[in-house]
């Protein structure tokens, strides 16, 4: 711990000297390779194929994941060209007595890297767009089906008030990083919050642990530069305010910077705040609820003609039709199937195109006809079958997920 306590010192120790090398090493090729790798996936393909002996299907992007097979080849190449740089580093500049504006300027590095990183999760939060609330669909579907992942997204996003917390507490740290006199406060406070993330991440299976633990060591190292924390908890010494280094003394400079920064800031958070707002109003969960939104429970299905009775066994005859998301559908058949679709009602014609998610068909091949407030009856053609269907709308607010409000007073836990 004292290797990096010590670093404004005018001589360095041989360790510090080193260890300062490795971390600054890893750290500055981790962020840069992590941004420039897709420009060398021949060569990442080639280390996975003969050192790793891969012989699966892998992609560059991961398609969302953060810890896809490219992701862990970066790795791999980050750890070795480290290595390398760090021996040269060693021979080259071993006469050198300290890397006090190295370590400046690479803290600096750190505390944006972070700082952006954690208004953008901070924000994603406030806003609820990262852990939306369960869909239509979802709400239907058993506890055994979901995914560990989906488990946590769904608890994530049963409360907006929960995510207001998280998010404002990742912003909170991002914010006092910006000062350098409340580094040390900013750093604390992201260790905690993204240890959270990260113990999620590996318990419920979510594929973002790799850049979860670099945050937090990225944090942890700004926060071991300052001796303070050490000295007072652990060692219970008093501790004399702490002198930072800096290797620019104009005041004019520290002005200009102090007003970029502000400016820099506000203009951030701006357009972090228009643009999720925005999308929260088009997309998210208060976006405009398309027409005949709700959960339809198929009371009556006539195929043809024919009279189809619920039997579970049943893999044609609709269960639900949920409609959740604009110009979408999905319809549960008795045997529990989801079946997907478009879904394109118009309410001046009363009619609705309901062909198969994907195909391309826009011919409006139902009649519907509301019959009240909660009722609907579906008449038209699938594919070559006739089908007549009627439809009673399931108040999805009536669930035990929404109708239990927050209570002051509880006698006994609700859980069932």
């Amino acid at each position: 711990m004292k290797l990096l306590t010590q670093t404004y010192r005018t001589y360095w120790s041989t360790q510090s000297k080193m260890f300062f090398r490795l971390v600054f090493s890893y750290f500055v090729l981790y962020m840069l390779l992590m941004l420039l790798s897709p420009l060398f996936e021949t060569a990442y393909r080639w280390i996975g194929t003969f050192l790793f002996k891969i012989n699966y299907t892998y992609e560059v992007s991961g398609n969302g994941s953060g810890d896809h097979t490219y992701a862990y080849l970066n790795l791999f190449v980050t750890v070795i060209f480290t290595g390398v740089t760090v021996l040269l580093w060693s021979i080259l500049d071993r006469k050198r007595n300290n890397y006090n504006t190295l370590l400046y300027w690479f803290l600096v590095f750190l505390r944006i890297v972070l700082v952006a990183t954690m208004l953008l999760y901070g924000f994603v939060k406030i806003f609820k767009l990262q852990f939306p609330s369960a869909s239509l669909t979802h709400m239907l579907d058993p506890l055994s089906d979901f995914t560990p992942m989906g488990l946590a997204w769904t608890y994530m996003g049963f409360s907006k008030g929960f995510n207001v917390f998280v998010g404002l507490m990742e912003v909170l740290g991002g914010l006092l990083l910006i000062p350098r006199r409340t580094q040390t406060l900013g750093a604390f406070i992201i260790i905690g919050v993204m240890t959270q993330v990260a113990m999620m991440n590996f318990c419920y299976d979510i594929p973002v642990k790799l850049f979860s633990i670099h945050l937090i060591l990225m944090a942890l190292v700004i926060f071991i530069t300052d001796h303070r924390f050490i000295s007072v908890f652990i060692k219970n010494k008093a501790v004399d305010s702490y002198n930072y280094f800096h290797p620019i003394a104009n005041k004019k400079y520290h002005k200009v910077i102090f007003w970029l920064k502000s400016v820099t800031l506000i203009l951030l958070i701006s357009f972090i705040s228009f643009n999720f707002y925005t999308t929260e109003r088009n997309r998210g969960e208060n976006r405009k609820k398309p027409l005949l939104y709700g959960i339809w429970e198929a009371s009556h299905f006539i195929k043809n003609g024919d009279t189809l009775p619920p039997l579970i066994t049943n893999n044609y005859r609709w269960r639900y039709l949920i409609v959740d998301i604009k110009e979408e559908a999905t319809v549960k058949t008795m045997d529990d199937t989801k079946h997907y679709y478009t879904f394109i009602p118009d309410s001046s014609t009363q009619k609705v195109s309901i062909h198969k998610l994907g195909t391309v068909a826009t011919t409006y091949n139902f009649n519907y006809k509301q019959l009240g407030t909660n009722s609907l009856l579906l008449q038209g053609v699938v594919n070559t079958d006739t089908l007549k269907i009627t439809l009673n709308r399931i108040d999805h607010k009536a669930f035990k997920l929404y109708a239990r409000k927050f209570q002051w007073i509880n006698e006994r836990p609700y859980t069932k």
